[in-house]
């Protein structure tokens, strides 16, 4: 068996541990403490969006650390944009389910490409 390269490996064990904390935890990525956005109560007060809070933020920033320098500011800049449409959602939890979900989609795909990337 040819040995794994670290990025593989690096990869391997951070998937594992999305999985981990995606099936475990029911608070948000962000202290529910002292919220007053609509869109932050309605995570808080929901267990599926506050886990789907926690799935979208370990992904991303998975994938902040895989992507190359000159990549990060459009990713920044995409997650900047993706927090005003979840403003724009307020306590609609439907709303924010459907972005959560396309969310977590792109960040999954954006890194599934860079993983299978030959030049990595």
């Amino acid at each position: 068996m040819a040995p794994r390269s670290p990025f593989a490996e690096v990869t391997r064990i951070a998937f594992a541990l999305l999985l981990l904390l995606s099936g475990s935890v029911s608070a948000a990525s962000f202290s529910c403490s002292s919220v007053t956005a609509p869109d932050e109560k309605a995570i808080c007060a929901d267990r599926e969006l506050g886990e789907k809070d926690v799935r979208m933020a370990t992904t991303y920033e998975m994938l902040r650390k895989v992507v190359l320098m000159g990549g990060r500011g459009a990713l920044q800049d995409e997650q900047a944009t993706w927090l005003q449409k979840r403003q724009q959602c307020g306590a609609n939890t439907i709303c924010l389910s459907h972005l959560y979900d396309e969310r977590i989609d792109e960040l999954n795909d954006q890194y599934q490409h860079i993983v299978a990337s030959p030049n990595r």
